[in-house]
This record gives structure tokens, C-alpha cells and sequence, in this order.
């Protein structure tokens, strides 16, 4: 650390301002850089000025308390730190003085080191060279540069300059004060002789500088010389270290070789031992052996004379068997008639079902009725780990037939236009609704939306995930599919709207951050048209886009948490579709629309017990939907006055609800008798829903189209009647044809059954006669073989014996051969 300082006399101190170490001199100015004033503090009877007399440089301040900070800690918590940093102080008196300097590490208070060095220069004349504060006493550490003696001379000015070696200086505190005069004896004169007349002249302080800058160049001049002769030398020694190292590493890699090999020669003698101990346990085994063939082969001679019973028994009930197969083969014929004669029956009752069933949906949608789906959820592990039992009977879903046990025995039986199990997937569900994607693309309205108490899985049958697609996805992929196939006749233009019903406010879910505060209200356009001014319209030209639309407006709805679905849908999810569309080849266009509704679930407020603002988003939900079950009513008995504008909800859905489009509910329940109530509620909605007439719904075209339908629906109602008798006929035809099937199909079954039973009796006994036939041809060709090996065993044995002989003379030989060869070596190492 001494060598940073430039300066005899000056020295450092790794603490605080104390009495004890200063003030023996008289004081001139004490300087606290970068902070204020400080009055007489402590043992030190010493008035510090403020900051001043400098040029550049910034303020830093800390609070951080200083360590060992001596008299006065708080001289070290303020410092002036930056580049271009200058104290000049005037009016000095003539004379020598001494400066202290004070310095503390406050800002890279965690380092490292190197990351402030700097150089301090005091009349020009470097006084300090590199001080990094840190690397000597750390951070929060005071650190004092005391006695450097400075001459002023007529000008009266000290100049202070901190230079930065690495970053930017820093400085607490300045000292300057008045220097004692040394005794003679030790002040030491220093002279120059004079150039004209050789006399001794005492020598200015500038020329004492000069002199001393000159010395110190010279002897850094000496100390970089020295520096490199040790870096040669280091040098030298690392290459002769390197290698003695090489010459030990050789001399271990011959001392290794050595050692592996007596270690292979140990090996040898080993594997020596090892053989003849092996032969000596082969000519053991082979005498064993010799005897257990002797045996085996009486033993199987004994077997092959039972064998030869045996086969002949079998060969002669193999014969019986042959003279039986004439009578099966009539039986099979007779068989296979009965089965086509039975499929055929089956087939054309499958085909009158389609019939009935596709005449009894053109009824329906002649009527106008909105089709209603029920789909139950299967029980979740939380329902099963409660002990909850199923409720709901779906053995006759396929007729459209769902049974509720609602206590007991008791049942009651609901009707619906189909009604999927648990065990029915989203593709399934589809396949249904998929025959409403062509109507939208025809020119129809159409309104799917799914109804039902929270958690039944409302939300999964129309969204779905992205694994596993709901009906949203899955009808506009279908969209986009058929207007693919359309595409040279008819042009599409299709865009898609997101909505959400909270708290009886729309909301667009595609709009913006700076749209989302804006209010949306319903206007009613021309024809009853119900339309919301400023929702965002997303033109969609493929599925991928549409995936990224939907995906959008689910990430936006309102959801939230409860007793009963812990992500439970708080808003009504409207997704609406705009397709506008041109014949190419008749120039009509049309403008239909396509609703697919999520509705929020209905909740009973003392099951979830939400509070707050859940409380406040329940019961908005309940009003809406009761809303819509007085609209259905309303509509059910035919009344004069519909009121759609009790809600938000069934203001937007008054052109669906109001006989303009083509409807289909999907009704949600839960299996679990826990539900019971709520699973009732559903479904009695939902069947007066499915009483609802609309009357049929109408092409989106100009009213001239109008009086073509009116006459096309009363010629379907004509054929409808007629089909109606039909239908009848056949059903009672069917139910004769089906007793007939049923006995027919019994004894189809019992007669199958006894042929399969002969058959594979029959087969079995055939495997068994081939398996005995080459047993036999096995055993006799074994015991050739067997006679074979035992002679080949008897001169092998021999053979083995005299090369085993050999073998031990060789390796004998071997071994003295290589003691010899290993002594050799030794030797001569």
C-alpha cells in the first residue's frame, strides 16, 4: 500500500478522524466535500466548512453508518465522486503545509475490487498513484492520506486534481494546516551548481520537483527492467519444471508396462489351471450323460408302443367323425339361409326407421318446433369419492327416451329429439347439428345455444379444447368446408362477432382496450332485425383464423369461482356469424345469421353461497334466464304480448326465439342424484321448449321469395299427411315382421351354437392325429440321431483326451519358454 503513495513522509491510516492523530499543527481549512458545515463535534475542538473551492464532480450521500468512523463519522457519509473533479484554494500565505485527505468507499459498496482507481495530484505533482479505496479497507470504511507536504509559493494557491484511473475519483474530506518547521539537522539542503561559475545554489521548490520527478522516472526506468530479467527467469524455470514433469510421466508410463505385464504372465499360469480343471469335469459329465441316455431312450420306447394305442384308437374315431361331416354341412346351409333371410329383414327395418325418423324431423321443422338435444356429463371423481349414485336411465336414448329416478321407484320419462349418454363424444353431438351448418350457407338463420344448471359441461359441448373441438369449431370448420365445395357457384363473405352478457351489459370481447368502456345498446333494424351498432366484426377466411378468434373471446369472458364449479362461467357467451352470399350463376344474394350461444349456469344461491360480487353476477344470471323461461312460456301458449326485452338476453335472440331462423337447444344435466332438483328443472324447460312452434323459418332473401315457400310448405304438409298413414302401416308391419325375427334369430343362435361346438371338436381331434404322426416320425428319426451322437461322444472323447495330453506338453513348454523370457527382461532392467 505504501507504494501508492508518491510523497516521503506521507503516509496512510486504515481509520476515522481521531484527537490523537492530528491537530498538533495549526489548522487552516477543513473541507467537507460534498456535504455541509459541521460545529465542534466530540473530542475534536474543530469547526469543518462546507463544501467549496471546487470545480466538476457530483454529490453523494449515504445513511449507512460508518465503521470505525473515529470522532467524526459523518465526514465519511458524504463525498464529492466524477470526472473532471478540481479543489483550488486562494489566498494561501507563503510557506510549507501539510493536506490530509480523507476517502470512503460509499457507492459500489459491494464491489469489486478495480472498480474505482485513481490518481491524486497536489501541484501538479502526483501524490498519490492507483488508490482504490475498496481493495485496502472495503465499503463504509473510512481511509485517511496524511502529511503531504506542499510548498505555496507567491501566488498563494494550492491545486488539488483527482484524476480516474478506472471510473471516477471520490473524496470526503480535505485538511489542510499549517507545517512545523523541522529541526536542522534533519532538513536536508538540497543545492545545484551554478553553470557560469560552479558555486552551490539552494534550489527553488520548483527545481526541487523537477529534480525529484527526473529521480523517479530513472527508477521506474530500473524497476521495469528488473521486471522483465524475473519475467525471463520465471520463464526458465516453468520449462525446466515442465520437463522434469514429462521425464517423471515417462518413467511411470515403464513402471505401469512392467507391472502389466508380470500381471498377464500371473493370468496365463491361471488360465492353465483353469483348463484342466474344465477337462477334468467334461470327462465327469460325459460318463453321466452316457448313462441317462441309456435310460431315456428305454423309457422312450415304452411311450412309442402306448403312442401307437393310442393313434389307432383315434384314427378310428377320426373315421366316425368324417362319415357325421355330410349331415353338418346341411345343417350350416339351412343355418346360413335363416342368417341372410334374417338380414335381410333387419336391413329394410333399419331403413323404415331412417324413414320415419327423417319424416318425423320434416314434420318438426315443417312446424317450425325448436329441436331440442340433452346431453348428460359423466360423474366426476369428487361426485364418485362422495358417494354419489347415477340418477338417469339412458337405455332408450337411441328412441329420444331419457329416464330420471327422481326418489325410490319413482321415474319420470322425458322426451327429447336426441339424447346423448356420457359415453357420447363431441363428434357425436356434432353429427347431428351438422345438418344446420347448410341451412346458414342457404340463406337461413340459425340458433344453437346450450342451457343448464353450472358444472354440466356447458361450455365444453360448445367450445370444446383443442384436443378435443366443440360444436363452436366444429360447425364453422364445417362452414368453411361446404363453401369450399361451393366455391364455383357461389361466393361467401363470413365474419364473426364475440358478445357477452354481464350484469345485463353487452359486451364485445374482440374490442380493444380503448373500445372495451364504450356501451353497446340493441337496434332494431328493418323486418324486426334485432342488431348491435359497433361490435367488432373479425372477417375470418379460414378455420385457423376463426381458432385465434374464439380463442380471443373465451380469454376475455367473465369467469369465477363457487361451491359448485370451481371455474364457473359468469357471463352469457354469444358467438355470432355473418355470412353473406352471391350466386354466380342467378345473381340472388342473401345475408343469414348463425347464433352459438353459451349460457351462464343456473344457480341456486344457497347451494354455491357466493357473496359480494358473485352474489351480484348470480342473480343477474338467474334474471336473465328466468327472463328467457317467460319468453318460452309466453310463446309455448301462444300469447299476444312476448316479452323480449325483460333482458338483455332475449332482446338479442328475439329473431331466433321469434320463428325467423332454425333453432336447436342443447339441454346440460348431471347424472348425480345430488343434482336431482336442478336436473329436473332442465329438463321440464327444456320440454317447453321443444313445445314451442316458430312456424318454419324463412330464406333471408327478398319478399318475393316468400309466396314460393308458403306454397312449397302446404304441398309438404300434404305429403306429410300422407306419410303420417304410411307410417302407421309400417309400424305395425314392423312390429310383425320383428316377433317373426326374434324367434328366427333364437334359433339361429341355438343352431350356430351346436355347429360351432362340432366344429371345433372336429378340429381339435384332427390337430391331435397329425401331432401324433409326427411325434412318431420325431421319436423314430430321434433315436437314430441319439445312436449317431453317443458313437460321435465315444471318439470325441478320445480325441479330446489325446489333445488334452498335447495341450499340457505345449503349455508346459509355453510357460518355461516365457520364465525364461521374463528373467531375460528382468535383467536387463
Amino acid at each position: 500500500m505504501d507504494s501508492m503513495l508518491c510523497v516521503s513522509g506521507s503516509r496512510l491510516i486504515q481509520s476515522g478522524l481521531t484527537n490523537t492523530n492530528h491537530f498538533k499543527e495549526r489548522p487552516v481549512i477543513f473541507v467537507n466535500a460534498g456535504g455541509g458545515p459541521i460545529k465542534k463535534e466530540g473530542n475534536i475542538n474543530l469547526d469543518i466548512d462546507k463544501d467549496c473551492c471546487f470545480e466538476g464532480g457530483d454529490v453523494i450521500r449515504t445513511d449507512e453508518s460508518i465503521i470505525n468512523g473515529g470522532d467524526i463519522p459523518s465526514v465519511y457519509q458524504s463525498a464529492r465522486f466524477g470526472t473532471n473533479l478540481n479543489y483550488k484554494f486562494n489566498g494561501m500565505p507563503v510557506g510549507e503545509y501539510l493536506v490530509d485527505l480523507h476517502f470512503a468507499e460509499i457507492v459500489y459498496t459491494n464491489g469489486p475490487k478495480g472498480m474505482r482507481v485513481f490518481d491524486v495530484f497536489i501541484q501538479e505533482e502526483k501524490v498519490i498513484s492507483e488508490l482504490d479505496v475498496y481493495s485496502i479497507v472495503g465499503a463504509n470504511k473510512p481511509l485517511q492520506v496524511v502529511d503531504v507536504r506542499v510548498s505555496v509559493g507567491e501566488d498563494g494557491v494550492i491545486f488539488m486534481r483527482f484524476d480516474g484511473v478506472v471510473g471516477s475519483p471520490i473524496v470526503s474530506g480535505i485538511y489542510i494546516k499549517q507545517a512545523t518547521e523541522l529541526p536542522k539537522s534533519t532538513v536536508k539542503k538540497e543545492l545545484l551548481l551554478c553553470n557560469n561559475c560552479s558555486a552551490e545554489v539552494k534550489a527553488s521548490s520548483d527545481q526541487n520537483r523537477v529534480t525529484r520527478t527526473n529521480s523517479l522516472a530513472k527508477y521506474e526506468k530500473k524497476i521495469e527492467e528488473l521486471k522483465a530479467q524475473c519475467q525471463l527467469k520465471t520463464d526458465e524455470c516453468h520449462e525446466a519444471w515442465m520437463s522434469l514433469t514429462a521425464a517423471n510421466e515417462e518413467l511411470e508410463k515403464i513402471r505401469m508396462e512392467l507391472d502389466n505385464r508380470f500381471f498377464s504372465n500371473m493370468q496365463l499360469d491361471q488360465a492353465i489351471q483353469k483348463q484342466k480343471t474344465e477337462l477334468r469335469d467334461v470327462s465327469r459329465r460325459y460318463e453321466c450323460d452316457k448313462k441317462l441316455w441309456v435310460a431315456a431312450i428305454g423309457d422312450l420306447k415304452k411311450k412309442m408302443k402306448m403312442m401307437k394305442i393310442e393313434h389307432s384308437q383315434l384314427s378310428d374315431a377320426a373315421h366316425g367323425c368324417v362319415n357325421n361331416i355330410p349331415e353338418f354341412n346341411k345343417m350350416i346351409t339351412a343355418v346360413q339361409v335363416i342368417v341372410a333371410q334374417h338380414e335381410d329383414l333387419r336391413l329394410k327395418l333399419n331403413e323404415e326407421q331412417a324413414k320415419s325418423k327423417k319424416l318425423y324431423n320434416q314434420a318438426q321443422e315443417a312446424k317450425g318446433n325448436i329441436r331440442v338435444f340433452c346431453r348428460c356429463r359423466p360423474l366426476t371423481k369428487e361426485e364418485i369419492s362422495n358417494g354419489c349414485q347415477t340418477a338417469v336411465d339412458f337405455s332408450a336414448a337411441k328412441d329420444g327416451d331419457l329416464t330420471v329416478i327422481t326418489s325410490g321407484s319413482t321415474k319420470k320419462i322425458f322426451k327429447f329429439d336426441r339424447v346423448y349418454s356420457p359415453k357420447d363424444d363431441q363428434v357425436d353431438v356434432f353429427a347431428d347439428a351438422s345438418a344446420l351448418v347448410t341451412s346458414v350457407l342457404d340463406g337461413y338463420n340459425v340458433c344453437m345455444f346450450a342451457y343448464g344448471q353450472t358444472g354440466t359441461g356447458k361450455t365444453f359441448t360448445m367450445e370444446g379444447t383443442e384436443q378435443n373441438r366443440g360444436v363452436n369449431y366444429r360447425t364453422l370448420h364445417q362452414l368453411f368446408k361446404i363453401a369450399e365445395e361451393r366455391k364455383e357457384t357461389v361466393t361467401y363473405d363470413i365474419s364473426v362477432s364475440v358478445l357477452e352478457v354481464y350484469n345485463e351489459q353487452i359486451r364485445d370481447l374482440l374490442a380493444t382496450s380503448t373500445t372495451t368502456t364504450k356501451r353497446l345498446d340493441i337496434k332494431q333494424v328493418s323486418d324486426g332485425v334485432q342488431h348491435v351498432p359497433g361490435i367488432v366484426e373479425a372477417k375470418v377466411e379460414n378455420i385457423k383464423q376463426v381458432w385465434d378468434v374464439l380463442q380471443a373471446g373465451s380469454n376475455a369472458r367473465a369467469v369465477g369461482s363457487n361451491n359448485v364449479n370451481e371455474r364457473s362461467s359468469r357471463s352469457h357467451c354469444m358467438l355470432r356469424t355473418m355470412v353473406r352470399a352471391k350466386n354466380l350463376v342467378n345473381d340472388e344474394c342473401t345475408m343469414s345469421k348463425l347464433w352459438l350461444v353459451d349460457l351462464a349456469g343456473s344457480e341456486r344461491l344457497a347451494k354455491t353461497e357466493v357473496q359480494g360480487e358473485r352474489l351480484k353476477e348470480a342473480q343477474n344470471i338467474n334474471r336473465s334466464l328466468s327472463a328467457l323461461g317467460d319468453v318460452i312460456s309466453c310463446l309455448a301458449n301462444k300469447s299476444s304480448h312476448i316479452p323480449y326485452r325483460n333482458s338483455k338476453l332475449t332482446h338479442l335472440l328475439q329473431d331466433s326465439l321469434g320463428g325467423d331462423s332454425k333453432t336447436l337447444m342443447l339441454v346440460q344435466i348431471s347424472p348425480s342424484d345430488h343434482d336431482i332438483g336442478e336436473t329436473l328443472s332442465s329438463l321440464n324447460f327444456a320440454t317447453r321448449v321443444r313445445g314451442v312452434e316458430l312456424g318454419p323459418a324463412k330464406k333471408q332473401i327478398d319478399m318475393g321469395e316468400l309466396q314460393k315457400f308458403k306454397t312449397m310448405l302446404d304441398k309438404a304438409k300434404q305429403e306429410l299427411r300422407s306419410k303420417d298413414d304410411a307410417m302407421r302401416k309400417l309400424e305395425e308391419g314392423f312390429q310383425n315382421v320383428d316377433g317373426k325375427a326374434k324367434v328366427k334369430d333364437q334359433l339361429f343362435k341355438n343352431q350356430q351354437e351346436r355347429v360351432h361346438e362340432l366344429e371345433s371338436q372336429l378340429a381339435s381331434k384332427t390337430d391331435l392325429c397329425r401331432q401324433l404322426e409326427k411325434q412318431l416320425l420325431q421319436l423314430s428319426e430321434g433315436k437314430k440321431e441319439k445312436e449317431e451322437i453317443c458313437s460321435n461322444f465315444q471318439q470325441k472323447v478320445n480325441e479330446l483326451e489325446k489333445k488334452l495330453k498335447e495341450q499340457e506338453e505345449a503349455a508346459s513348454m509355453n510357460l518355461h519358454f516365457k520364465v525364461l523370457t521374463i528373467c531375460t527382461y528382468y535383467r536387463k532392467f
